[in-house]
């Protein structure tokens, strides 16, 4: 409905908005729909489908989070780097969990070709484990280990599936400390290279 100012960009904010309240998989047109007080169908003049307005959320998520950890490394190389990185990939799971979870659903490789904020993720991800001198495809597998270990924490986190007393900041700081030195202490091999990959 025309009253109602719909776009592809606002529903995708909407969406994203609704995501943190309820949670992503709680997400549907007809919720959103509800929303701006218009019927289901008016909202396929503007995404396809379900998985469409999911994408979008997921690509303006991973705008939004890798905005901000641009933001926390520039100027910063090795372990200043890797602790910015990781403290803002954090800050964002916490404050924004619907969202956060959308980045993590699979795209499309030729929509995650096309997005200038995947590439942008990916430039900024590899170029801060370049300068632990490393290369493919060892590079591949170092952006899988920090994945793995910041989802798995974030997640647990959110849940409140860390039980003990033992404060969570803490851990997650020598979660960080061993991840350096990880990074700094990578097993060398020697490997065919191959391109880096935007989605490990």
């Amino acid at each position: 409905m025309a009253r109602a100012g719909l776009t592809a960009d606002r529903l995708a904010a909407a969406a994203a908005e609704l995501a943190d309240e309820v949670g992503f998989d709680q997400v549907s047109l007809s919720a959103l729909a509800r929303r701006f007080g218009v019927k289901d169908a008016s909202l396929y003049s503007h995404v396809r489908n379900l998985q469409d307005l999911r994408t979008r959320v997921a690509l303006l998520a991973g705008g939004e989070m890798i905005d901000r950890i641009a933001a926390a490394v520039a100027g910063r190389a090795g372990k200043d780097a890797l602790v910015a990185f990781a403290d803002a990939y954090r800050a964002y799971a916490l404050e924004h969990p619907g969202r956060y979870a959308a980045t993590q659903i699979r795209i499309d490789q030729s929509l995650v070709a096309d997005s200038p904020a995947m590439r942008r993720t990916a430039e900024i991800t590899y170029g801060m484990l370049r300068a632990y001198g490393l290369a493919e495809p060892d590079l591949t597998d170092a952006v899988r280990l920090l994945r793995s270990t910041f989802h798995g924490f974030c997640s647990l986190e959110s849940t409140g599936a860390f039980g003990d007393p033992r404060d969570v900041r803490e851990s997650w700081e020598r979660t960080v400390d061993a991840l350096h030195v990880a990074l700094a202490n990578w097993p060398r091999k020697e490997h065919d290279r191959r391109p880096p990959q935007l989605s490990p």
